[in-house]
């Protein structure tokens, strides 16, 4: 088992840097099993790009609903991912029924369905992002579910509106049609690549939903006990992400740099306060 875990921690650092860096601030003896709740992650948000085509991403994550719910024990077994995460579902009590919530909206990624409103929106990010943390923060010994959800709907719709070019390109949506259609914003010309003020006044309303969220979590962060710090540091990269976004074009969007980035995640850490802000 310890070879399981050892594995998972290696997928995170190498395939989800903010997150393995942001584990090195919880107690050591917390970290594997943080790192085999974000290798899972890993497993589930990246097979669009490792299928290529939905059914065997769907197959996947069948695989995973599967184990979830007790099946194909020797395949889990035999699994590094699969086998840390249900040790760890049983070590710390986590929520199965998050989990399975969360594979079930991955389905989304999989096809080139269009999200219809802000609320389906805030739907998947809450049953993904949201749901993480919450999860994370559960290892870490504290139920931080009313923080987590506003958090990782911030969280989660900064991350769609920096991957927008990405998803366009592949003509999949993540922006609601309603946002959409009221600023008379063709998909069309969206997957050909076309930008438009309509356009950039979308992603400008959606700027403003993740920082209300954001805002919303402010005060519910800052009474969550220290021992749910790391589930949350990821936290302090939404309002530098969303600020540089602000004027850029649709598909020109500007990330944090890796170096800026850690300093970002290690400057919350020692300061809990600076979280959201």
């Amino acid at each position: 088992m310890q070879d399981a875990f050892a594995y998972c921690t290696e997928l995170v650092r190498t395939a989800d840097r903010d997150r393995f860096l942001a584990s090195l601030f919880a107690p050591v003896e917390r970290r594997a099993a943080l790192n085999a709740l974000y290798a899972f992650n890993v497993e589930v948000t990246r097979l669009r790009e490792a299928a290529r085509q939905a059914l065997p991403g769907e197959i996947r994550l069948q695989w995973w609903s599967d184990v979830l719910n007790g099946e194909r024990r020797e395949e889990a077994n035999a699994n590094p991912v699969a086998a840390a995460l249900l040790a760890t579902i049983e070590r710390h009590s986590l929520a199965a029924d998050k989990l399975t919530a969360l594979i079930a909206a991955r389905r989304f990624d999989l096809y080139d369905e269009t999200m219809a409103t802000t609320a389906d929106l805030e739907a998947y990010t809450s049953k993904t992002f949201s749901a993480l943390i919450a999860l994370a923060a559960k290892i870490l010994g504290v139920d931080a579910d009313a923080a987590a959800e506003p958090a990782g709907i911030a969280q989660g719709i900064a991350g769609l509106i920096r991957a927008f070019p990405v998803h366009a390109a592949r003509r999949q949506l993540y922006v609601p049609d309603e946002l959409l259609e009221r600023h008379k914003v063709d998909p069309y010309d969206v997957f050909a690549g076309r930008s438009s003020h309509g356009l950039n006044a979308t992603l400008a309303d959606l700027r403003g939903q993740a920082r209300r969220h954001l805002a919303a979590a402010d005060a519910q962060m800052l009474a969550l006990p220290s021992d749910a710090l790391s589930a949350f540091l990821l936290v302090a990269l939404v309002r530098p992400s969303l600020s540089r976004l602000d004027g850029r074009d649709a598909f020109a969007p500007v990330g944090l740099s890796p170096w800026r980035r850690q300093w970002l995640i290690w400057r919350a850490a020692r300061k809990p306060a600076r979280i959201a802000g």
